[in-house]
């Protein structure tokens, strides 16, 4: 009897234990809300808006890799009085209402002409391609060790007429040319 109930006792031992998974990690939920983020500290030169209620313009450069996920991160939220207006863009000369880029990793050699399209228009450039910022880009949503990393390059923002906020640079690797 006592034999029955230790390997009644070790059988429910090893029987599997069904836990409750956490959400999968989304990669493009987090860079959605870094991209409305971004909006909340940096400040835009005058010139960047045609009118006072202008929304901010957020492009995608490349197959949009966001699907829904970017539209329903700014929907209806406001920034300083601005809503936000989300377009796909193919090429540099299409770049007007935009003032955040995101340069998807499928974008390719387009990202070059892009980024030097854009370099001083008062456009805040954000790729998640590795060495963007070497070709000019703002700022970089780099994917190390499971987690999403900004990298800032001041210099690039400096020459797109861009402030960025302390709180944000606080929370960003920083990159000087």
């Amino acid at each position: 009897m006592k034999l029955i109930l230790r390997l009644t006792f070790l059988l429910g031992a090893i029987q599997p234990q069904v836990h409750a998974q956490a959400p999968a990690f989304d990669e493009y939920q987090v860079k959605a809300a870094f991209l409305f983020n971004f909006a909340k500290f940096v400040e835009w030169p005058p010139d960047a808006f045609s009118s006072p209620d202008q929304p901010i313009g957020i492009c995608v450069l490349g197959q949009n890799p966001f699907g829904t996920v970017l539209e329903e991160t700014v929907r209806g939220k406001v920034v300083g009085h601005r809503t936000f207006v989300v377009l796909q863009i193919l090429d540099g000369q299409h770049v007007t209402g935009c003032h955040i880029v995101f340069i998807c990793a499928s974008a390719g050699k387009r990202s070059v002409s892009l980024l030097e399209e854009l370099r001083n228009k008062g456009v805040l450039t954000v790729s998640e391609t590795d060495g963007v910022q070497a070709m000019g880009g703002v700022i970089g949503l780099n994917l190390k060790d499971g987690r999403v990393r900004i990298e800032i390059d001041l210099a690039a923002a400096e020459r797109a007429k861009l402030r960025i906020s302390s709180k944000l640079l606080s929370l960003a690797e920083i990159k000087k040319q």
